[in-house]
């Protein structure tokens, strides 16, 4: 055996799905990882086609991966896709797997004799709700209220945006959206958090580690952001609020901006 395959990290499929997904977020191409959150299913085909040269002939073996989200989180745009081949083939290369495509498609929906009145309700919005995610890949999420979060910390902030919004008078509170789709001229973001208060609306980012080096790319993001409207975007950095008191005052001073 080469020393090349043996230093070859040997995955399941589920394994290769999760290991690309990371490697997106590690990148900085953080709307095509969080595009695999929504995964509802996926498959992986192995084909294996015979190649003819001048010389001899070979069969050559490589694999598709075909990934299903709900029709309206299909990629409008190219580059999500070319990001997501790009980070399973680099994967695949790791574990001596050549992924030669990767689809992205529709989940069908599933229907009965009474389509029609599923079609109604669809067609007055009925289905859907205001939170756009569906986080599905990583089944202990954390959740509260109907709600879902990519991970510990958003969920940490929901609370303490929960418990200022308890305090405030019922005339005069806060709306809280976490992970809502936005779309903005080219681009279709999820804000961690959109904010709504006294009439204005604000945009909460909770930034982990891997946000590091990502300065002048989030910049453009919240430019983009106040550009359609947003008051204020604010940046909470999990590295420098270790403790609930330090996310509450950051809570209470994003506020106090949005209004000012």
């Amino acid at each position: 055996m080469s020393e090349e395959a043996a230093s070859r990290v040997e995955l399941t499929d589920e394994e290769l799905i999760g290991a690309a997904s990371v490697l997106l977020a590690q990148r900085g191409h953080r709307d095509a990882a969080a595009l695999m959150l929504d995964v509802s299913s996926f498959r992986i085909d192995r084909h294996a086609v015979q190649e003819d040269s001048m010389s001899f002939s070979y069969e050559r073996h490589f694999e598709e991966v075909i990934l299903r989200v709900e029709p309206h989180l299909i990629p409008n745009s190219g580059y999500q896709l070319d990001h997501i081949k790009s980070a399973f083939e680099t994967v695949g290369f790791e574990c001596g797997r050549t992924i030669d495509d990767v689809v992205i498609r529709e989940v069908i929906p599933k229907v009965g004799p009474n389509w029609r009145e599923q079609l109604g309700r669809e067609l007055k919005g009925g289905h859907q709700t205001n939170h756009a995610r569906k986080v599905r890949l990583e089944p202990r999420h954390p959740g509260e209220d109907g709600l879902h979060f990519t991970n510990e910390w958003e969920h940490r902030v929901y609370q303490v945006l929960k418990e200022h919004q308890a305090r405030l008078p019922q005339n005069e509170t806060i709306g809280i959206m976490p992970l809502g789709a936005l779309r903005v001229p080219g681009h279709t973001f999820e804000p961690d958090f959109l904010i709504t208060y006294r009439g204005r609306v604000g945009v909460i980012e909770v930034d982990g580690s891997y946000h590091k080096g990502r300065a002048s790319a989030d910049l453009s993001r919240d430019r983009l952001f106040k550009h359609a409207g947003i008051r204020d975007v604010d940046r909470l950095c999990v590295e420098d609020s270790t403790t609930k008191e330090e996310v509450e005052k950051f809570v209470t001073d994003f506020l106090k901006h949005l209004v000012g």
